[in-house]
């Protein structure tokens, strides 16, 4: 009767911390972009965002110890999914730092919002959910400014014009 009861009394505490660990997230949950340009205006949940496809970029960073493997999408890509075309890119962050990215940037080194961290959805108090990520270790020419304050963390919108 002992060994029931411990057992029973383990599995519901079992359950209840997985529950709590790992929630569900409901589709109206999940982390959203918006991406606004002459064409108008686009709102993609993170579901959406990666069945665009995403690539890998495997890069040490200035916030971060060790090569990270970041994966998202190409910003290139996501803008021609949007229908957003011009010169430049105002990212903003949800506490609305926001930076100016010239959108050659996308195309030349193949910039991605990144959606996860080591296989991993980045939490929002840890640089997610969205991350603006360039390959730092791929060219010099990335490794310090102006390249770094261009790596928007918790991106929530992208306007382009």
């Amino acid at each position: 009767m002992f060994k029931t009861t411990s057992l029973s009394a383990f599995i519901v505490v079992a359950a209840a911390a997985a529950t709590f660990a790992f929630p569900t997230l409901a589709a109206d949950d999940l982390p959203k972009l918006k991406v606004t340009s002459a064409a108008g205006s686009v709102t993609y949940d993170r579901d959406q965002l990666e069945k665009m496809g995403m690539v890998s970029i495997k890069t040490t960073t200035p916030w971060n110890e060790g090569v990270i493997d970041f994966e998202g999408v190409p910003l290139e890509k996501l803008l021609k999914e949007a229908g957003a075309s011009g010169e430049t890119a105002t990212v903003t962050a949800l506490n609305d730092y926001s930076v100016d990215i010239p959108t050659s940037d996308f195309y030349e080194f193949g910039t991605i919002l990144a959606i996860k961290r080591n296989g991993e959805y980045m939490p929002v108090d840890d640089q997610g959910p969205f991350f603006v990520m360039y390959p730092f270790d791929s060219n010099p020419v990335l490794q310090g400014q102006p390249y770094h304050g261009r790596a928007v963390w918790q991106v929530k919108e992208i306007s382009v014009e």
